[in-house]
This record gives structure tokens, C-alpha cells and sequence, in this order.
């Protein structure tokens, strides 16, 4: 059996304040890209994971499915990596929603899917997002998933920049609760939920306000080169800029080489 993984983006990204559980309350735009890693699993005499040294997340969604369904965790599986590690794109999130729904089908009684959300949101507030379908609206630690209406026509160029360490998610926001991030939470969320009443046309993303944990001059630089948005996605380091047409991104492209690894790709609906 086999999947795509693909890539999401944060089109918008609204952090509050830290909330009981100790995550912090955000809303956030998510949007799946046709960029994707590859997961091939098969039935096996145990659990095994290949193709990604470092996998923690496939492996933990896989003994969290067979311990929900009583069973043993006897699959196989092949990661085939092409998204960024730790980028802000949702790879190892999307391998492991692709992994369980490709081991969820091998089971005698496959688990349904508000089971498979619950299984997801244990594992890392963007996984559920994997198991859904368009974009999303993503509340309370990020789960909570509501579909959007949103614009698909248009070109993202994603560009991971080089060089630099990034810091740990967790660096990301002890910084921003350090600077008093939160302020003016409830403000800035509905600030964001007007904007997309408001989104007919893909320009009309460009009015989303900007995430809150994370900036770029590279953001600066693809506006200059003719995208109409321009962020980081997540807690970063990847930035993306959305064009209107092919040509405009390839050229932009080009002129950000030097700047780091860059992907030219589009909005995608499936998984």
C-alpha cells in the first residue's frame, strides 16, 4: 500500500496565550501543497520503519493505532523523504496521518475517523490536519479542524533558507511569550477570521495578518518579485511566496537560488 505525505502551509498563523494543557491557543490557515514524501507499508511480522534514520513520529503513530485496536504493530514501512525536515511544512506530521490511514485499512475492523483524529492529535496538533480533506481552519492547540472555501489557483514557491541553525519549536515560543506575544490575542484572532470572510480571489490572501511566531526579510524579497503574500510557514525556517502565474515564480525562483533550497509547486485538495 502507498501514500503521499504532502507538505501544508501556514497561510496564517495566530498565536494567544498558553492555555491549561500547556500549549497555547492559536488559529491557524492550513493549506496542503503538491510537493510530498512517499510512505509505502506492508503487513509484517513486527513494526519496522525505513528510509528516515531520525522517524519518530511514524513509529508512535503506528503503536498508538495497534494499541487503540488491540492488536500487535506489525507493519512495514518505507519513508521516502523529499519534504525539508523541521522546516515548518508538516513533513514528519504528514508521514505519520499517511501511515495510519494506510494501516488503519489492513485492519480486520478499521478504526473510525473521529478515532483516528483523536489518535492524530495526540501525536502533534497538525497531524489531523493530514487526514482531512482542503484547507483548513485549524483552533484550540491547532486540532480542532473546521473546512475553508479558500482560493486553489495559484503558484507557491517555498524556499527553505541556507545556512543558520534553527531553533526548537519550544525556543520558538518560550521567545514569543518572552516578548509578550499574546497580547491582543483575541483582537488579532478576529482581525484573521474577518480576513477570510472576506477571501474571493487568491489576492485576497494577502490580507491575512502575519504569523506571529516567526518573520523573514526572504518574505520581503519574494514580495518584491511579484508575490502577492509572502510568510513563514509555522515556526519556520521555510518561507513561501504565492504568485498569480508560472512565470512569475519561476523567475523568482531563479533569483532566490542563492538564497537556499527552493520548490515550485500549487495548492493540492487530497492527501
Amino acid at each position: 500500500m502507498r501514500a503521499s505525505a504532502p507538505a501544508k502551509l501556514n497561510l496564517a498563523l495566530v498565536v494567544g496565550p498558553v492555555r491549561d494543557d500547556g500549549k497555547h491557543e492559536v488559529v491557524t490557515v492550513y493549506q496542503r501543497l503538491g510537493i510530498a514524501d512517499r510512505i509505502d507499508l506492508d503487513e509484517a511480522s513486527s513494526l519496522r520503519i525505513d528510509g528516515f534514520a531520525d522517524d519518530t513520529l511514524v513509529r508512535g503513530a503506528l503503536e498508538a493505532l495497534a494499541a487503540r485496536a488491540g492488536v500487535e504493530p506489525r507493519w512495514h514501512v518505507r519513508i521516502g523523504k523529499r519534504l525539508p525536515v523541521a522546516a515548518g511544512v508538516g513533513g514528519g506530521s504528514s508521514d505519520a496521518a499517511a501511515a495510519l490511514r494506510l494501516a488503519n485499512g489492513t485492519l480486520a475492523v478499521p478504526l473510525p475517523p473521529e478515532v483516528l483524529h483523536e489518535l492524530a492529535a495526540g501525536l502533534g496538533a497538525d497531524v489531523p490536519f493530514f487526514l482531512a480533506d482542503g484547507p483548513q481552519l485549524g483552533s484550540g492547540d491547532g486540532s480542532a479542524l473546521a473546512p475553508l472555501d479558500l482560493p486553489q489557483d495559484f503558484w507557491v514557491l517555498l524556499l527553505l533558507p541556507s545556512g543558520g541553525r534553527k531553533p526548537s519549536t519550544r525556543d520558538i515560543y518560550d521567545a514569543f511569550d518572552r516578548r509578550g506575544g499574546a497580547a491582543g490575542w483575541e483582537e488579532r484572532r478576529a482581525a484573521l477570521l474577518a480576513a477570510l470572510e472576506r477571501v474571493r480571489r487568491p489576492r485576497d490572501l494577502a490580507a491575512l495578518p502575519p504569523n506571529d511566531l516567526a518573520s523573514s526579510p526572504l518574505a520581503g524579497e519574494l514580495v518584491a518579485l511579484g508575490a502577492f503574500r509572502a510568510d513563514v510557514t509555522g515556526a519556520g525556517p521555510a518561507v513561501y511566496g504565492l504568485f498569480h502565474h508560472e512565470r512569475a515564480a519561476e523567475a523568482a525562483q531563479r533569483a532566490l537560488k542563492r538564497a537556499g533550497r527552493t520548490w515550485l509547486t500549487a495548492p493540492a485538495w487530497y492527501g
